[in-house]
């Protein structure tokens, strides 16, 4: 009777199992590879069964071989390294695109070879016609510009090249820019021209200005090319934007990026994102900052506000503001004198006050805030800002707002950031470029306090996001990865080795804690049953691979929603 019993089950076992109905087939299968799912549960399996622009399940290859129907799409891993898909963190989107199709001057080893390209560029332009660049570096170049003003070069060999044509030309950091003589008659600056508000007219030692412009007063040379764009009409300029934002789609996933948390456009900018958004060509999956006046934001903030609209491809939840400057402009606030330009604590480029009434504009709407941070002082009045805004809204809690870059910071106020629940929005690959002249603008000791100090702020409980700050830095997370894991430079030295990040670590920055800076962890930043099935795949394991071929990594494959939108 016990052996019929046992019979018996078994029978009854295979017919429930016959019984019960397959899963539904998967429409994509990522098999035989390694995927690094950043979730505890289950940090790394063989494949990844996607159904629509959902995650279905994640396991071994036969787990997931029931999922495969006659119409799945399947990807053979072959090794590959999948991981989601990467979130650049703080990006500016337009102007990614924007810079495609300007000038390249990242590259320029001098000045001398950045007035030769502005001088092929005005042989073929227009008389009057402007001619943009972006990129350049003093500090970067193989030797310094003579004659120079603090290690600036001056005008009269840029404006000899192109007498009929207005230059202007922004540095890397975006914090200064600078501009050939027409461009500055154009503007009416003259050795009389007082320094704006947050802003320095850099001048020779007879007063006259040498063509550097730094924060605010680029605003000068900026008002000077929207005068001669006055005739442009609203269909040419959305135009325009339209095909900045086609440029910044193509070059994000080509890098494998599925999300952009961009750093802020006004509401003229946010129209057309939600006009493309709702055509379904919105690529990536945008989050926008909204920069504008008070006035506007007051007015607009309410009717703007969109969460996962367009097909899950727009978002527009936060507030940009820029505080300060850069270090290498040394436009950066500090609270002590630049220790290479002792005059000089740099500027203040947005007043407390006005970032006051934003910061309550915010709580009454429902925005996170996101303020440009760089120097020490700058931080601290941010987080004052942001500190007595949180006290006068008890109500308001997990607001979860952002300081952008945190750069340098005093010991002091690196606890603050965790009491007050602030995410440190940082960009791993500024600690390396910057490298060569933080301990002159710094001076080792505060350097050494403050200076891109990932560990010690993550290890005092604060959420640590990256990105890259395109197109300050190229939008690649390789190169991003790679800095923020060995903090080596470009001669091989390692710039304050003890605040690099373990493999795990940074490619949690670039994922799981971006989409946490964004309230978005829910559905993004890890590879788990349920969450959008956002994933990049890559050439090689860059979490295993020596860390010098690391820059050897390609992406093969970004997939969004379900869908490969990439493919090399």
């Amino acid at each position: 009777m016990r052996i019929k019993a046992v019979v018996l089950a078994a029978l009854a076992g295979i017919v429930a199992a016959c019984s019960s109905p397959a899963p539904s087939p998967a429409s994509l299968v990522l098999r035989n590879g390694k995927i690094v799912t950043v979730s505890d549960a289950k940090p790394e399996v063989q494949a990844i069964a996607v159904q629509g622009d959902t995650i279905a399940v994640i396991g071994t290859n036969e787990e997931i071989a029931a999922y495969i129907g006659p119409q799945t799409e399947i990807v053979e891993l072959e090794g590959q390294l999948a991981v989601p898909g990467f979130i650049e963190g703080h990006g500016h989107f337009t102007g990614v695109g924007q810079a495609a199709t300007q000038l390249k001057l990242a590259e320029a080893q001098t000045w001398d070879a950045i007035i030769a390209m502005v001088a092929d560029a005005a042989s073929r332009a227009q008389p009057g016609e402007w001619i943009l660049g972006r990129g350049w570096h003093q500090e970067k170049w193989s030797r310094p510009p003579t004659p120079a003003v603090e290690g600036f070069p001056v005008h009269d060999a840029l404006s000899k090249v192109s007498p009929n044509n207005p230059v202007w030309l922004t540095h890397a950091s975006g914090h200064a820019s600078f501009a050939n003589a027409k461009a500055m008659a154009l503007a009416n600056v003259t050795r009389t021209t007082r320094n704006p508000e947050g802003g320095e007219i850099l001048r020779d030692g007879r007063g006259n200005p040498t063509g550097l412009f730094r924060e605010k007063a680029s605003d000068l040379i900026g008002a000077a090319r929207q005068r001669d764009r006055a005739n442009m009409d609203a269909q040419a300029i959305e135009a325009e934007t339209r095909k900045f934002i086609d440029l910044a789609n193509r070059e994000a996933v080509s890098k494998g990026i599925t999300s952009w948390q961009d750093a802020g456009s006004p509401f003229r900018t946010i129209d057309v994102f939600k006009k493309v958004a709702d055509e379904g060509q919105m690529t990536v999956r945008l989050w926008s900052m909204v920069r504008d006046t008070n006035e506007e934001m007051a007015a607009k903030l309410a009717q703007y506000r969109v969460i996962d609209g367009y097909g899950r491809h727009l978002t527009v939840r936060g507030i940009k503001h820029q505080i300060d400057g850069a270090l290498g402009s040394r436009g950066a606030w500090l609270l002590e004198p630049y220790s290479d330009l002792p005059g000089s604590t740099g500027l203040n480029t947005t007043t407390v006050e006005t970032i006051r009434e934003t910061a309550r504009l915010a709580l009454e709407h429902d925005y996170q805030l996101c303020v440009h941070a760089i120097g020490d002082r700058a931080n601290r009045e941010t987080l004052d800002i942001f500190e007595q805004a949180m006290r006068s809204r008890p109500d308001k809690q997990n607001v979860r707002w952002r300081i952008e870059h945190a750069q340098h910071l005093n010991a002091a106020d690196i606890p603050r950031f965790s009491r007050l629940g602030v995410i440190a929005s940082m960009q791993g690959i500024h600690a390396t470029s910057d490298a060569p002249f933080v301990l002159a603008r710094l001076g080792p000791e505060r350097a050494d306090e403050g200076a891109y100090v990932w560990q010690k702020l993550m290890k005092s409980g604060v959420v640590v996001s990256n990105g890259t700050d395109a197109p300050v830095e190229d939008t690649n997370p390789i190169p991003n990865f790679y800095a923020s894991v060995t903090r080596k430079t470009k001669d091989g030295s390692v710039f304050y080795g003890d605040q690099k990040m373990s493999r795990a670590e940074a490619l949690k920055s670039y994922t799981l804690n971006a989409a946490y800076a964004a309230f978005e962890e829910g559905q993004k930043g890890s590879l788990e049953p349920g969450k959008l099935a956002d994933i990049t795949v890559l050439s090689r394991d860059i979490m295993a691979i020596p860390e010098d071929d690391i820059l050897t990594t390609r992406v093969v494959r970004t997939i969004v929603g379900g869908k490969t939108v990439f493919e090399q």
